[in-house]
């Protein structure tokens, strides 16, 4: 494996957030907390740009790793994880209203969809190959989770 695979492959197993040996999902989700700060000191609409980047570049970070890997959507790839982990804080960063509850709420909504994956996440699991299969079933979650949270926010803050 040359230097660049080796670079992506380290990129899509979440910095070695994934190679926890169990859950390496949740591992690479609780990993991805860390960008907090990154996206609360970017503001609202740079935070969305940078997150877009992140899920293109995930998916020739994901597709590349699965191919070195030589299994498609592999466990221990989670920079998925970290888009769609990434996604769920959006309202909360648009309402500048981020605490260390809010982190446990993201985060447990995050995982139970992406664990569960209700429709269309698990059509998207199922369906789509490749590296945007990898990476569309986690922002689709982390859509859902960020819907949830906006739903919760409308009808107590409004």
């Amino acid at each position: 494996m040359n230097w660049f695979d080796r670079c992506v492959v380290f990129s899509g197993v979440g910095f070695g957030s994934g190679l926890a040996p169990k859950a390496p999902g949740t591992f690479g989700s609780a990993f991805a907390l860390l960008f907090i700060p990154l996206w609360l000191a970017s503001g609202f609409k740079l935070s969305v740009l940078l997150m877009i980047l992140m899920s293109f570049s995930g998916i020739y970070i994901c597709d590349r790793t699965a191919k070195v890997m030589g299994v498609h959507d592999d466990g221990r790839i989670v920079w998925d994880e970290f888009a769609g982990q990434s996604i769920t804080f959006l309202p909360l960063i648009y309402m500048g209203i981020m605490n260390w509850m809010w982190v446990l709420v993201g985060f447990i909504l995050f995982r139970l969809f992406d664990i569960w994956k209700p429709w269309p996440i698990r059509v998207a699991d199922q369906q789509v190959g490749g590296g945007f299969g990898i990476m569309l079933d986690d922002i689709i979650a982390g859509i859902w989770a960020a819907l949830c949270i906006c739903i919760y926010l409308y009808f107590t803050i409004a």
